[in-house]
């Protein structure tokens, strides 16, 4: 046995250390899951010796989308740099232990298999695992004393994980609660800003989002034609890019969106036109002075409100100004500013009476894939919806002035795709 560490806990976490065989954490964004996790699993590994550990989501294409980089900030913040050895692709830990990371859909029924003798694995995202990678994976993790841990935001009651962990007959031996952004009591003030915004503007936003609750379907959406997917862009890839301002309480956004027509492995057309949206920028309160810094952090991750923090990804900040970026029209002082600071590609979004309408139709059209690091991406594109008749319950055809500060830019950013279009009623029916 190892030495025993000392790492604060809230209380809300403390059935973690209780040894089950099922540990499940399911709630909404910054209630601090992850990094209780991560917590765990460093302690194990210094307390246990020897343990072997597996990081697992449903797909992983590259170690930046693992928990790598947060288990070796956890290794630098509790002075473990001696007894953990970080390598490119997994950690060594005290006693001949390791921490490996991978990707379920990778696996098959015969490579899973080396996994066997491992004694934790550590299912994030577990709200994205199919039913086929859990069937995988729980007889795998087979030593005695074994463990499996999930941590998830919640989408819907049918996700196989919360069949598995929050039906009425779940596996014995498990430990399973919810936690919110109340039980982290190192909440973030900048969460906390988008917290209480969405509480403020949109309710059944807010409770799913932050409070853990399952996510809310009608048939008013209006894009049903996306999907999350991890992915690279090709080399040599055409961005198309687009901005909107903040206005006293609403965000300022940037994201950045590809095309393709065709596959890039067989050449051959796609059957519906993809458009894929690989990088967003959101934040209130970011004044003008502040936007070119805000801006500059897009691929590189720097957060312009802790300029102190060194960039990790030096060659990629910046690397969005020499980039046409098409924005919102309604602020040219701020498009000027910006070109003057840089962005010299910026131009102001052409804009008309069915402006809105032609350039949702037109998105619409397409096959629209989101990265998962898009997380307000992919959350406007859940709720954004046609306005409800407040008598009748039956959806119109008008367009919620709200839920669309990403979506408002993608239709900026692809304007110069499409040509002029004629709106009618048959579109909508």
């Amino acid at each position: 046995m190892g030495r025993t560490l000392q790492i604060p806990i809230p209380r809300a976490y403390l059935p973690l250390l209780t040894p089950s065989r099922y540990k499940g954490v399911h709630g909404g964004r910054g209630s601090a899951k992850s990094h209780e996790f991560a917590e765990l699993l460093i302690d194990r590994c210094v307390v246990n010796e020897g343990t072997r550990a597996v990081c697992v989501r449903e797909i992983q294409k590259s170690l930046e989308q693992s928990v790598k980089r947060l288990l070796e900030d956890k290794i630098k913040a509790f002075d473990l740099g001696r007894e953990f050895e970080v390598m490119d692709t997994h950690i060594n830990t005290p006693g001949e232990g390791i921490i490996i990371f991978q990707g379920m859909q990778n696996h098959t029924a015969e490579s899973i298999k080396s996994l066997e003798g491992y004694d934790v694995a550590w299912v994030e995202e577990a709200q994205t695992m199919s039913q086929r990678s859990l069937d995988l994976l729980r007889p795998t993790i087979r030593k005695e004393a074994s463990e499996i841990w999930f941590s998830w935001n919640p989408q819907l009651p049918t996700d196989p994980v919360d069949v598995l962990l929050r039906s009425s007959n779940i596996p014995p031996d498990s430990i399973v609660f919810k936690t919110s952004w109340r039980d982290n009591p190192w909440f973030p003030e900048v969460l906390r800003k988008e917290l209480e915004w969405d509480r403020a503007i949109d309710l059944e936003k807010y409770e799913h989002i932050w409070e853990g609750e399952y996510e809310k379907h009608s048939e008013a959406r209006v894009f049903k034609n996306w999907r999350v997917e991890d992915f690279d862009a090709p080399p040599n890839t055409v961005f198309y890019t687009g901005a909107d301002w903040g206005y006293s309480v609403d965000p300022s956004t940037l994201v950045r969106c590809f095309v393709q027509e065709k596959n890039p492995a067989t050449g051959q057309a796609w059957p519906r036109k993809r458009l894929y949206v690989d990088h967003d920028l959101f934040s209130m309160g970011v004044e003008i002075d502040h936007m070119p810094a805000f801006w500059d952090g897009m691929l590189c991750g720097c957060n312009y409100l802790e300029p102190h923090r060194p960039c990790l990804a030096p060659q990629l900040h910046g690397s969005m100004r020499p980039w046409s970026i098409i924005a919102d029209s309604a602020r040219p002082e701020t498009i000027s500013y910006l070109r003057r600071h840089g962005y010299s590609g910026i131009e102001a979004a052409k804009k008309g009476a069915n402006s809105v309408k032609e350039g949702v139709i037109f998105l619409q059209g397409y096959e629209i894939i989101i990265h998962p690091r898009c997380k307000h991406t992919i959350d406007e594109f859940k709720s954004y919806s046609y306005v409800k008749d407040a008598l009748t319950g039956k959806v119109t055809p008008i367009l919620q002035d709200k839920k669309n500060h990403i979506i408002d830019p993608i239709r900026y950013a692809v304007e110069q795709l499409r040509g002029a279009m004629r709106v009618t009623e048959t579109v909508w029916g």
